[in-house]
């Protein structure tokens, strides 16, 4: 996240949203202190639900996460399903445009899962791992404008330039 700061457009961020899970409200911290914002959790940002199952090993993880990609109607090992999760996630976005009243850019702070999910809703494309984050650890970002649901790139690596669009 710190690599994020960089970023030239990160000065036009005016309202911070957050999940409420530790890793994105400590992303969430970085990019406020940085900005001399607030941040707002909002529960319905977070990863899908994976309380069935708990921690699991990587190896395991990762095979269960291509499961849920790959059976988006399907609950794997009793996780949410990925249809109701990006349906939450793009409600709790949706609702989040409609509310935030600053003028300038809003930051979504969450998970790979999360933003995999609403990318594929907001591109038009089947519910797919194809789509999830690149495997370097996170702090990476895409940006898209709302309503219209506009994309402008794909993921990116916080530490990579990219102009403002």
């Amino acid at each position: 996240m710190r690599a994020l700061l960089s970023q030239p457009w990160i000065s036009s961020v005016t309202s911070i949203y957050c999940s409420t899970e530790q890793k994105a409200i400590d992303g969430a911290v970085i990019l406020a202190d940085h900005l001399s914002l607030e941040y707002t959790r909002v529960e319905a940002l977070g990863e899908n639900d994976r309380t069935s199952t708990g921690f699991l090993p990587p190896d395991k993880f990762e095979a269960t996460a291509d499961a849920f990609f790959a059976n988006p109607d399907a609950s794997v090992l009793g996780w949410e399903r990925a249809i109701d999760a990006q349906a939450r996630i793009v409600r709790a976005v949706t609702d989040i445009a409609k509310a935030d009243k600053t003028a300038g850019s809003v930051a979504i702070v969450s998970h790979g899962a999360v933003g995999a999910l609403l990318y594929c809703h907001l591109t038009g494309q089947a519910i797919s791992r194809r789509w999830d984050q690149p495997g370097n650890g996170g702090g990476n970002y895409y940006t898209f404008t709302l309503p219209s649901g506009e994309v402008h790139s794909g993921w990116k690596a916080g530490d990579v330039p990219t102009p403002h669009a």
